[in-house]
């Protein structure tokens, strides 16, 4: 991981921005007078719950959205600035592409957009795309269909990348080879704003991570930093003890059995093992960890219980 500069400029800042949506009693604050800056050539994850604010923040970034008051500059310019602008790429969700088109053709049709394209054989290395640059869009499967987005998003050569759940639906094999993409672009010095609901993925590919809840800035630094703030240990074992029954002791926080380990979240491990011990003297390859990613975000955020498909909006 590399280490984050202080003194690099911002590519992109949120100056006391309030976003607020409707009017009167019925106004939704979908943000609330939030302070960010968004330093050039890091990888900064921005995740939070639905309903957070973090769709509405990274709209205002690209200018897709204007907010109730504060001010958002990119690259020192309004985000609409068309000389701002050239050097961002997009990665969204929700983009409509015609089917019939070929992955060749697409691609050549969005460098056209941009003054200093790379080059076609670049940007079809770079997404991993030179087996199916003949094919059809419509004819692609998922996980080609998100390389020919990443291909469109980085063919401007940008210098600011957002990638908007860029492996959402991928299985596990695509996915890491989609990091690996992602982590050549970022060798090249760019600045990328991701978000994801796979957790793991923001502690794996950024230099800082930036938690939004209830539109404002809950955590903000290193997955080291934003993983230390929680004093939750994850004890893992195998035993005949259920997870029904470890979850009767009191500093229990969670159990589970995950593939014959029983699995346990607590903030006082020490006293969970001696209790373990004591119902099961043949307990056998204890494990003490730090809390996760995952664990960290939850306690930020207040849930209850995870629930994946509900970690970023």
């Amino acid at each position: 991981m590399r280490k984050i500069n202080p003194a690099r400029l911002p590519a992109t800042t949120l100056h006391n921005i309030t976003k607020t949506y409707g009017r009167g009693k019925s106004a939704t604050h979908a943000l609330n007078s939030i302070n960010l800056d968004i330093r050039q050539g890091e990888v900064t994850s921005i995740l939070g719950p639905n309903g957070a604010g973090k769709t509405t923040a990274i709209k205002l970034m690209l200018g897709l959205l204007q907010p109730t008051s504060g001010e958002v500059s990119l690259f020192g310019s309004k985000p609409h600035d068309p000389v701002a602008r050239v050097r961002t790429g997009a990665m969204m969700q929700i983009a409509g592409l015609p089917d019939t088109l070929r992955v060749e053709e697409l691609v050549r049709l969005f460098s056209s957009y941009y003054p200093a394209p790379l080059a076609l054989d670049r940007i079809l290395d770079i997404a991993g795309l030179w087996e199916v640059r003949s094919r059809v869009f419509g004819k692609l499967s998922g996980g080609q269909k998100q390389r020919v987005m990443f291909a469109l998003a980085v063919c401007g050569d940008p210098d600011l990348l957002f990638l908007d759940e860029p492996t959402v639906g991928l299985d596990i094999e695509t996915r890491r080879s989609f990091w690996a993409q992602i982590r050549r672009f970022i060798a090249r010095g760019k600045t990328i704003i991701l978000t994801t609901h796979y957790l793991e993925e923001a502690d794996a590919l950024s230099d800082r991570i930036v938690l939004i809840d209830k539109g404002e800035v809950k955590a903000d630094g290193t997955p080291h930093e934003i993983k230390a703030t929680t004093s939750t240990r994850c004890v893992s074992c195998i035993t005949s003890i259920a997870a029904q029954t470890a979850l009767e002791h009191p500093a229990v926080q969670d159990a589970r059995v995950n593939r014959a380990r029983l699995e346990i979240a607590t903030s006082e491990a020490e006293a969970v093992v001696r209790h373990l011990l004591d119902l099961d003297p043949n307990l056998r390859d204890l494990e003490i960890v730090g809390a996760g990613i995952d664990e960290a975000f939850l306690q930020l955020t207040h849930d209850e219980a995870p629930n994946h498909s509900d970690l970023v909006s």
